[in-house]
C-alpha cells in the first residue's frame, strides 16, 4: 500500500470540522468574488503569441500599420452593377462613414477618374449617374478599372468589398459589440428591398464572434458539468446525501479554480474555456472513489468517522497520484512555443492542485455533515443495491477472462497497440485560421466568399524598414518599394496587392507623371487613415500588403517561402534596409507545423515519464512495464481515427491527446493501488487483479462514461477547436477505460505471475 502523506490533508476536516467549515466558506467567498474578474482573450494571434523573431516582427508591423487589426470587411453580393444597386451602395458608403467609431472607408466609390487639365481627379461614379448607353460605358470602365477589379469588385460584378477602418479606441474599449450592431443596423436599413445581401468579416468581427462563443460556451459547460456530476452521483448512490458528497467537491473545485483564474488575470480563451469540464474530469473520479469506498465500509458496519478515515488512507494516495499524472500532462504543455498553450498548461496545473485539495478536504467535511445515521443507511443499502451489483458482475466477467489467459490477451493488446501506432504515425500537422473562429457565424462564410470570388481575405504583408536617416521619397527608396511590390504582386497565390507603388502606377498611367512632387501632393490629399495603411506615421517604414486564401498552413507555407526567397535579391541590392514577410498567415504557415510536431513528440516523452513515475511510486518495474501500453492506447487509437477520417493533427487534437493521457490514467492508478494492497496480503496475482477490478471497476466505469458525455457536449460549440478538443478528449477517456480493463489487466497478471513463477523455482 502506497502512502504519499499528502492525502492526510483530508484528516484535518475529520478532526477539525468546525474550523475547516469556516475556512471553506471564506475561501469559497473569495473565489466567488474573483469570478467577475474573468475576462476573455479573443485575439486571433493568441495561439502564436511567443518570443520568437517572427512574432516580434508581426507585433512591430501591427504597431506601425494597425489597419488590418481594425478593419471590418463588408461583403455585399447581388446585382451590384444595376443602377438602383449603385445608388443604394453609394448611400450606404456615406452612412457607414457616419457611424461613430468608423474613421474611414475604402470601396468602389473610392476610385477616381483620370485627372483632366491638371485638376484633381473626379469620382469614378459621377453624381448623378449617366443614363442609357453612357451608363453602360461607365460600367465597362468600372469593370476594367485597375484599382478595383479583382480587388474590390468580383470579375462577374456580383460581389463587392467595402473596407471599414475602425477607430482603435472603440475596438479596444469594450464598445465593439455596440459598434458592430450599429453597422448591421445601417446595412439592413440602407439595403432593404434592394436584393443585395451583406456579411461582415475581418479581425474585429472574428474577435467579437470568438468572445460571444466563449462566453456562451462557458455557461453551457458549467451547466453540463453540474448536470453530469449530479447524474453520476444520483444514478450510482440513489441518495441525496451521497450525491452531494460525491458531486460537491468537484463543483466546489470548479468555483475555486475559476475564481483563482479571475484573481490571477488568467483570461479565458479557446482552450482555457475547456477547463471547467476538465476540472470535473480531474476531480470527479477521485471523489467518486472516496465516496464509494466510504459507502462500502458503512455497509460493512463502520462508523462515519472510521469509514471516512479509512477511505482517505486507502484511496487517498491513488487520488494524489491521479492528480500528479494529470499535472505531468499540463507540465508537458510548457514545452510549447505558444503562450496560449503554455497558459493553458499553467491554468491546468493550478486547477489540478486546487481540485486535489478540494476533494481531500471537502469529501470528509460533507460526509461529517450529511451522514448522520450510518446504521440506517447500511440496513437499506444491504437490502437493495442493483446498480452496483450489476456493474460488479460485469467487472468480474471481464477480469475473469483477462486473468484466465493473460499471455494471449497481452499479445493481442501488443499487436493492436503496435498497429494503431502505425496509423498515428501517418498524421500530418494541419492548421487554418478559420479553426479559431466560430464556423456557424457570418465571418467565416464571408471570408470563404472572398477566397472564392476575389483573391482571399487573409493579409500577407511585406514590411520594409527604410535605411535610417533617408527620405521616404528619395529615388532609391521609391525604387526599393517598387521592387518589393513587384515581387509580392507576381508571387503565385497572392493577390490584391496595395502599396505606395499602386498610387505611383496609377499616376503614371493616367497623368503620365510619377515625379516626387506629384506623388507627395496626391499622398497628402488622401485621408490619413488610408495613407497609414502603407506608410508609417514617422515615415521610416512602408508596407506592401497583399491577400491570400485561408487554406491549410501546409499549402500556404510554400507561398511564404517562395516569396521570402524572391525577396533575397532585393535584400542584397538594398543591404541597409530590413525587409520582412509578416502577418498572422505567414506566422501560422511557418510555425504551426513545427509547434504541432513538437507537442506530438512530447506525448512520447510523457508516456515514458509517466510509466517511470508509476514504477517509482509503486516500487515495481512490472508496474512500469504494464503501464506503457494502456497509456499509449488512447493516444494511438484516437490518432488513427483522425487519420482514417482524413483529418490531420491540429493544435486542439494534440493538446487533447496530451491532457487525456494524464487524465485517462486515473482508472489505472486506482486499480494498481487496490491491487498492491491485495498483493501485500499475500494474495495470488490473478485473484488480486480480479478483486481490485470488482472493487474499483463500478465507479470508474460510471464516471468515465458520464464524464465523457460531459466532454462531448462541446459538439454543440460554434468553435471548431473546442468541438475537436471535446469529442477527442471524450473518446480518449473511453479508450483509456477500455485499455485499463482489457490491456492492463492481462499484462499486469502476466508480469506478476512470471515473477512469482521464477521465485518459486528459485
Amino acid at each position: 500500500m502506497i502512502d504519499t502523506r499528502v492525502e492526510r490533508i483530508g484528516l484535518l476536516s475529520l478532526h477539525h470540522p468546525a474550523i475547516m467549515s469556516a475556512l471553506a466558506v471564506i475561501v469559497l467567498a473569495v473565489a466567488l468574488l474573483g469570478l467577475p474578474h474573468l475576462e476573455v482573450d479573443d485575439s486571433l494571434s493568441q495561439l502564436f503569441r511567443s518570443d520568437s523573431r517572427e512574432y516580434r516582427q508581426y507585433e512591430e508591423a501591427s504597431k506601425r500599420f494597425p489597419s488590418s487589426e481594425y478593419d471590418v470587411l463588408v461583403v455585399v453580393s447581388g446585382p451590384i452593377l444595376e443602377r438602383s444597386s449603385i445608388e443604394a451602395l453609394r448611400g450606404l458608403a456615406t452612412d457607414l462613414q457616419l457611424v461613430d467609431g468608423v474613421r474611414g472607408l475604402v470601396s468602389i466609390f473610392s476610385a477616381r477618374t483620370a485627372p483632366q487639365n491638371g485638376q484633381l481627379p473626379g469620382p469614378l461614379f459621377p453624381e448623378p449617374l449617366p443614363e442609357g448607353q453612357a451608363y453602360g460605358a461607365l460600367m465597362d470602365a468600372v469593370r476594367g478599372n485597375e484599382i478595383i477589379k479583382g480587388k474590390l469588385l468580383a470579375p462577374d460584378g456580383k460581389l463587392t468589398l467595402m473596407v471599414l477602418a475602425l477607430a482603435p479606441d472603440k475596438v479596444e474599449s469594450g464598445q465593439l459589440a455596440t459598434l458592430v450592431g450599429q453597422l448591421h443596423a445601417t446595412l439592413d436599413e440602407d439595403l432593404a428591398g434592394t436584393g443585395l445581401s451583406t456579411q461582415l468579416t475581418g479581425v474585429p468581427v472574428m474577435q467579437l464572434e470568438i468572445r460571444n462563443a466563449i462566453e456562451r460556451d462557458r455557461i453551457a459547460y458549467n451547466a453540463a458539468g453540474l448536470l453530469a456530476g449530479c447524474l453520476i452521483a444520483a444514478a450510482f448512490f440513489r441518495r441525496l446525501s451521497f450525491m452531494l458528497i460525491a458531486a460537491g467537491p468537484p463543483l466546489i473545485s470548479i468555483v475555486l479554480a475559476l475564481g483563482a483564474f479571475g484573481w490571477l488575470d488568467l483570461q479565458l480563451n479557446i482552450f482555457l474555456n475547456m477547463m471547467t469540464p476538465l476540472i470535473m474530469v480531474i476531480s470527479f473520479s477521485d471523489s467518486m472513489q472516496l465516496t464509494y469506498d466510504m459507502r462500502a465500509r458503512l455497509i460493512a458496519g463502520a462508523s462515519t468517522r472510521d469509514a471516512v478515515k479509512a477511505a482517505i488512507l486507502t484511496v487517498g494516495p491513488a487520488c494524489v497520484l491521479t492528480h500528479a499524472t494529470a499535472a505531468i500532462s499540463f507540465i508537458a504543455l510548457q514545452t510549447s512555443e505558444s503562450d496560449l498553450i503554455r497558459s493553458f498548461g499553467r491554468a491546468g496545473l493550478l486547477a489540478t492542485a486546487i481540485s486535489l485539495v478540494a476533494v481531500l478536504t471537502m469529501m470528509p467535511l460533507l460526509s461529517h455533515l450529511l451522514v448522520r445515521r450510518p446504521e440506517r443507511f447500511a440496513d437499506s443499502a444491504r437490502a437493495a443495491d442493483p446498480g452496483v451489483g450489476l456493474l460488479q458482475r460485469v467487472c468480474a466477467a471481464i477480469a475473469g477472462r483477462m486473468v484466465h489467459r493473460p499471455a494471449l490477451f497481452t499479445g493481442i493488446g501488443l499487436v493492436v497497440v503496435s498497429s494503431l501506432a502505425i496509423g498515428y504515425a501517418q498524421l500530418q500537422p494541419r492548421y487554418r485560421l478559420a479553426d479559431e473562429v466560430p464556423d456557424h457565424e457570418q465571418a467565416v462564410a464571408a471570408s470563404d466568399r472572398l477566397d472564392r470570388e476575389l483573391t482571399g481575405a487573409n493579409p500577407i504583408d511585406v514590411m520594409v524598414e527604410l535605411p535610417k536617416g533617408q527620405d521616404l521619397y528619395s529615388a532609391r527608396n521609391l525604387a526599393l518599394v517598387a521592387a518589393v511590390h513587384e515581387r509580392l504582386a507576381t508571387q503565385p497565390g497572392v493577390g490584391n496587392v496595395w502599396s505606395l507603388q499602386t498610387l505611383r502606377d496609377w499616376l503614371a498611367q493616367n497623368l503620365h507623371r510619377s515625379d516626387v512632387a506629384t506623388l507627395k501632393a496626391y499622398v497628402n490629399a488622401l485621408p490619413r487613415f488610408l495613407v497609414q495603411r502603407f506608410v508609417s506615421a514617422d515615415g521610416t517604414a512602408v508596407l506592401v500588403a497583399g491577400r491570400v486564401r485561408d487554406v491549410d498552413a501546409s499549402r500556404l507555407l510554400p507561398i511564404v517561402r517562395n516569396l521570402d526567397s524572391s525577396l533575397d535579391a532585393v535584400r542584397r541590392a538594398y543591404p541597409d534596409a530590413t525587409i520582412s514577410v509578416t502577418s498572422l498567415s505567414a506566422i501560422a504557415a511557418r510555425n504551426s507545423a513545427q509547434m504541432i510536431d513538437r507537442l506530438s513528440r512530447g506525448i512520447t516523452v510523457e508516456v515514458v515519464f509517466v510509466a517511470a513515475f508509476l514504477g517509482l511510486i509503486f516500487r515495481s518495474v512490472r508496474v512500469m512495464l504494464a503501464s506503457v501500453m494502456p497509456a499509449i492506447f488512447p493516444v494511438v487509437a484516437t490518432g488513427t481515427l483522425l487519420w482514417l477520417m482524413g483529418d490531420g493533427l491540429q493544435f486542439a487534437s494534440v493538446v487533447a491527446l496530451t491532457v487525456s493521457l494524464g487524465l485517462g490514467l486515473s482508472a489505472t492508478i486506482h486499480f494498481l493501488n487496490r491491487m498492491t494492497i491485495d498483493l501485500a496480503g499475500n494474495d495470488r496475482p490473478a485473484h488480486a487483479v480480479a478483486h481490485a477490478t470488482i472493487l474499483m471497476g463500478p465507479p470508474l466505469i460510471l464516471t468515465t462514461v458520464v464524464l465523457s458525455c460531459a466532454l462531448a457536449v462541446t459538439v454543440l460549440s460554434n468553435l471548431p477547436m473546442l468541438r475537436l478538443f471535446g469529442w477527442l478528449s471524450a473518446l480518449a477517456m473511453l479508450c483509456a477505460l477500455a485499455a485499463d480493463l482489457l490491456i492492463l489487466r492481462p499484462a499486469i497478471t502476466l508480469l506478476y505471475s512470471l515473477d512469482l513463477g521464477r521465485r518459486r523455482k528459485a
